[in-house]
């Protein structure tokens, strides 16, 4: 008998093709970012050019109960492990997380700098898989090869390779989302660790005081509190004058007029450079506008499935934020990959992020090209979730579904007029 194709053979052709493309794209991603996180955490010719050098000097100082802000001391220290010589002054990488980070970093500095540059990469890899884990787990445990678009995405790829603190401010977010309902408390608690970043969370935290005062979630409140008060006394036992350090290197690092690759940065540019309120404007409106977006949902507010567009605004309005900062996307796109039924979505979401490693690649040749090429990303992954949305929620999808069960249930034939009594 003669093999035809079949129209299901045919649907699953385009499929199949999005399927290798998703699975090559992501698999030449991660090949090539391990290899380049493997050689910087390990190589001691590495350790100086990766922003772990900063917490780690920051750790050092407080081990020897210094100013962990302090300007001279650190350059010192940075240099000593090959950060260059020439990025003396306000180049150097201060560690810019509020005081309440220095707990965090402590250990850092009782350790040797490739003892230290170990500990801390494997700490984010961790970070950043339980939160990738727990949030396929929160989805119902699905199957299938989705979940390495969030293994592979590439501005969280990138964090690993300089060693930021976004895997971290990850885990406290998903705990958040996992634990808000059933254990309140830890919930709150974990939201201590999205602090170390809170300018990447203002709309999000509108939304958040507000959702608490209409739920009266007040344990979760309580754990926040708690977690905070306890932080701010162990920083206070490592550095008393920690706040105060904090502030006088906040105004003389000169933060004001380094290049940011952010949205907000190239605002101010553009209209008045001098003016650095103008670059809180669009986290300004992005808050009016989260409470706006709150307010009708109040009563049915979903911290998975609402509260994955208001992380995406965050990101795109925050005063000042890098590209390893939208590590803190991945909840939302997670959720958008499990709702959308399109294929091209998907490939598109994995060409995407193959942009970027292709940015990483050169950015070897062409000083900072990571980050002047990569500036379209935060707002990228803002329309792909919209799309992926609004692909899951097709009218007319939904309509022809509705009709062919209709068309299904309806007897035919003899049976169909011996039923109506024809």
């Amino acid at each position: 008998m003669r093999a035809a194709t079949t129209p299901h053979a045919r649907w699953n052709l385009p499929r199949a093709i999005a399927k290798l493309a998703i699975a090559t794209i992501c698999g030449a991603a991660a090949g090539y970012t391990v290899f380049i996180f493997s050689l910087s955490a390990v190589l001691p010719s590495a350790l100086g050019q990766r922003d772990f050098v900063a917490y780690w000097a920051a750790g050092r100082q407080l081990a020897l109960h210094a100013n962990p802000y302090d300007q001279e001391a650190l350059a010192r220290t940075e240099h000593s492990v090959g950060f260059p010589a020439e990025m003396r002054g306000h180049n150097i990488l201060f560690m810019r997380n509020p005081p309440w980070t220095l707990p965090l970093v402590y250990p850092l500095g009782l350790l040797g700098p490739q003892a230290a540059s170990m500990l801390w990469s494997l700490f984010l890899v961790a970070c950043l898989a339980v939160s990738i884990r727990l949030l396929w787990i929160m989805h119902g445990r699905p199957r299938g090869d989705k979940i390495l678009l969030a293994y592979t995405f590439a501005p969280a790829l990138v964090c690993l390779i300089n060693a930021q603190v976004a895997p971290i401010a990850l885990l406290g977010l998903v705990l958040f989302l996992r634990l808000h309902h059933t254990r309140p408390f830890i919930a709150g608690a974990a939201l201590w660790l999205c602090s170390l970043k809170p300018h990447l969370f203002l709309p999000f935290g509108a939304v958040f005081v507000g959702w608490v005062v209409v739920s009266r979630s007040y344990k979760l409140l309580a754990g926040a509190g708690a977690a905070c008060a306890l932080n701010f006394a162990v920083a206070y036992r490592f550095d008393p004058m920690a706040w105060i350090q904090y502030e006088r290197m906040i105004r003389t690092s000169g933060i004001e007029r380094n290049y940011i690759a952010c949205l907000s940065f190239l605002l101010r540019a553009r209209i008045s450079p001098g003016r650095l309120w103008i670059q809180f404007l669009p986290a300004a409106v992005g808050c009016v506008w989260a409470l706006l977006y709150f307010w009708p949902r109040r009563h049915t507010w979903d911290w998975m499935k609402d509260g994955s567009l208001l992380m995406l605004v965050s990101l795109v309005a925050a005063p000042y934020s890098w590209l390893f900062d939208q590590t803190l996307a991945i909840p939302a796109l997670l959720q958008g990959i499990y709702r959308t039924r399109s294929r091209g979505l998907l490939a598109a979401l994995a060409l995407a992020s193959a942009l970027v490693e292709v940015a990483l690649y050169f950015n070897s040749r062409v000083p900072s090209a990571l980050y002047l090429w990569t500036l379209w990303t935060a707002p990228a992954w803002l329309v792909w979730y919209l799309a992926a949305s609004a692909s899951s929620s097709d009218p007319w999808r939904g309509r022809a579904a509705r009709a062919f069960d209709r068309f299904r249930s309806r007897p035919v034939g003899i049976a169909a007029k011996t039923e109506d009594g024809a």
